[in-house]
């Protein structure tokens, strides 16, 4: 990474940790020392190899939508794919910055970059569906956890389903509607990189128009030719969120607490929520903050400031593990290409 990416991750890193001892500080006695002493240990496994698994579905999803385009996606590349992936998520608001580095590696992978980002941007609506059909199903089945919970998380839910949906209609207009696109594009370079000479932003913007070409081609191709890749990409999407969910089960169930598996739905849902508002680099502190807020009116105090940072280690700090990981191999394969 660049010099700039690691002040990121040192800010991402350090905000975590502030609120992360600010909420130990606040919730640690004799009970939470008894829980440590306690910890079954089996289970805190069993919370990282679901978290691998989770990320072993996101590569899937993205193997078997690639492959509807017409591209053999290695397991292994897309799953390195995936960890490089949470490296820059975790420097970035809302975790933006994934975005980009799959449509790299899967360019790398000979994807054509239209396709690429046709893909991810697919996966972005595939979670955005997801997300919305779970927020429904908790809202109109698991009534008694939203009210514990109070009206404030209900307004969060109302709030993203109008975003979900306003973005939905505004990729449903930019498929049906490049040239709207093209125009918008061409206006924002030419005030963005003006300081260019014409020849370089006229080559810009033609490269650029022609990877919205190929973007509402590959589109248009999962929505002709790829509906089966949708059909996996979007039976992934659903594998993905589940095992996400379900790890805090586990891990509550390994400091000797009920697994609280419908409460965890909901919750594990409105920080999901959450965590895609560009609020802070990884989502650092909204995540600590909202889940002790939450989890604390159903497990005692003692315990959900070591709950949050178990999750927390498996949930991030063991992400940017796995990216650090997997950018050095990047790092390795780019050196070889180049001799």
């Amino acid at each position: 990474m660049e010099r700039s990416q690691w002040k990121w991750l040192y800010i991402s890193i350090g905000f975590s940790l502030a609120v992360l001892i600010v909420i130990l500080y606040l919730t640690i006695n004799e009970k939470t020392i008894q829980c440590i002493k306690e910890i079954n240990i089996v289970f805190l496994f069993l919370a990282f190899l679901t978290h691998l698994l989770t990320m072993c579905f996101w590569a899937m999803r993205i193997k078997k939508m690639s492959f509807s385009l017409g591209y053999k996606i290695p397991f292994l590349y897309s799953l390195n794919l995936v960890f490089a992936n949470l490296l820059a998520s975790a420097i970035t608001p809302a975790q933006a910055g994934g975005e980009p580095v799959r449509v790299h590696e899967l360019y790398r992978a000979d994807v054509p970059i239209g396709d690429a980002t046709a893909v991810v941007i697919m996966e972005r609506v595939l979670d955005g569906i997801a997300l919305a059909g779970f927020a429904a199903f908790a809202m109109i089945v698991l009534t008694d956890q939203w009210k514990m919970l109070g009206t404030a998380s209900e307004f969060i839910v109302f709030v993203i389903w109008f975003f979900i949906a306003d973005s939905l209609l505004l990729f449903y207009f930019s498929v049906r509607r490049p040239d709207i696109i093209k125009r918008v594009v061409n206006k924002i370079t030419r005030f963005c990189l003006k300081k260019w000479d014409r020849s370089r932003i006229d080559e810009f913007i033609e490269r650029a128009d022609k990877e919205i070409d190929n973007f509402h081609d590959a589109v248009g191709r999962f929505i002709r030719t790829g509906k089966t890749g949708l059909l996996w990409g979007f039976l992934f999407t659903l594998l993905y969120w589940v095992s996400e969910i379900m790890t805090a089960s586990l891990i509550l169930v390994g400091l000797g607490q009920p697994p609280l598996i419908l409460e965890s739905f909901v919750i594990q849902l409105i920080l999901a929520i959450l965590m895609t508002m560009p609020l802070t680099p990884g989502s650092s502190g909204i995540a600590e903050v909202g889940a002790t807020t939450m989890y604390a009116l159903f497990i005692p105090a003692s315990v959900v400031g070591i709950f949050v940072v178990i999750w927390r280690i498996v949930l991030y700090y063991f992400n940017i593990a796995l990216g650090i990981l997997s950018s050095i191999i990047i790092v390795r394969r780019e050196a070889e290409m180049r001799k």
